[in-house]
């Protein structure tokens, strides 16, 4: 059997260890998975190397906290991936029991505020295609690198649809060598992902591309005009060309670790104008969304926005009602 040795013990004052100490269990396994560096079906191969068999699917599920593994099976994973991802022994098993009531068939619990308006089963089937693109890109939990701003801006259209979304990225490398960014869109529903124009803007040109149509997600590779070095922060603008999907009553943005300055802007076109927009936060794509803002339209360009500084991992958007 491969033995993988590790550079230690998790050092003391690190976010990981403090996960692993106060969990939850997905936060914990999110945090290790990138600590390690490893794409998910690497973390599968060293699973079967062991002699267990899980799905790059379910690995995805576990760090979202979309499931949660429960058959015996599933816990000798959890057992193995400690040794996988150099983490204590018996530091994510006692995670899950602590979390006693999780099961594989649900996700987290929570105060009922307003669903997400995309069905559960799409939520997280987009999920699981989303891993395996950015797996045939070979491309890391992280890349490599660090959010410090995101400025994006969203326009919607008269005929209430995505018309397109751009974005200005300040990224911090934390490792060296790193020279792209993957980005990736999720088109609402009816999207055409292969009519979605990805727009390579300042200091990044356009790499690899991959779409699946039944899910609408976009992945595109933007390649950097330098090669980082720990430490080097860089800015780089692109976007998504869209208008292929149906009416939108949303956007929401995903971040998988902690990060820092986020701005969204929605411009509504002034033929078609909500009655109501919200700020909310939402835990995981099956969670319910809670903390929410009302947001007024502001000036002759119908915008709405928000700013959130020092976002953690989770999801945050603006959600609207068209009547």
């Amino acid at each position: 059997m491969e033995r993988i040795t590790g550079p230690g013990p998790v050092a003391a004052g690190s976010e990981l260890a403090r996960v692993l100490r106060t969990g939850p269990f997905h936060l914990a396994l999110r945090a290790a998975l990138a600590g390690r560096g490893l794409p998910l079906h690497r973390v599968q191969h060293h699973l079967a190397s062991r002699g267990i068999k899980v799905g790059v699917t379910s690995l995805s599920y576990w760090q979202q906290g979309v499931r949660r593994p429960r058959r015996a099976e599933s816990l000798r994973a959890v057992g193995a991936l400690e040794e996988v991802l150099w983490l204590p022994a018996g530091s994510l098993v006692r995670l899950l029991a602590q979390e006693g009531e999780g099961a594989e068939g649900g996700g987290p619990r929570g105060v009922a505020d307003r669903p997400a308006t995309r069905s559960y089963r799409s939520l997280v089937t987009g999920a699981a295609v989303l891993e395996g693109l950015l797996a045939e890109m070979e491309n890391p939990a992280d890349g490599g690198l660090h959010t410090v701003a995101h400025h994006e801006s969203v326009r919607i259209g008269a005929d209430r649809c995505l018309v397109g979304r751009s974005s200005q990225h300040v990224v911090r490398a934390h490792r060296d060598g790193v020279d792209r960014y993957v980005a990736i869109h999720h088109g609402d529903a009816g999207c055409d992902p292969g009519q979605v124009t990805v727009v390579a803007g300042e200091n990044c040109r356009t790499g690899r591309v991959r779409w699946r149509r039944e899910t609408g997600v976009v992945v595109a590779e933007l390649l950097f005009d330098a090669r980082l070095r720990v430490g080097d922060t860089y800015v780089f603008g692109y976007g998504f060309e869209d208008g292929t999907g149906g009416p939108s009553s949303e956007h929401v943005r995903g971040f998988s670790f902690a990060g820092g300055q986020y701005v969204l802007q929605v411009r509504f076109d002034e033929q078609a104008l909500p009655v109501r927009c919200r700020r909310f936060v939402q835990a995981t794509a099956g969670a319910v969304r809670g903390a929410r803002r009302d947001l007024t339209l502001s000036g002759p360009h119908h915008c709405v926005h928000i700013v959130e500084q020092g976002v953690g991992p989770g999801l945050v958007g603006i959600d609207w009602d068209w009547e």
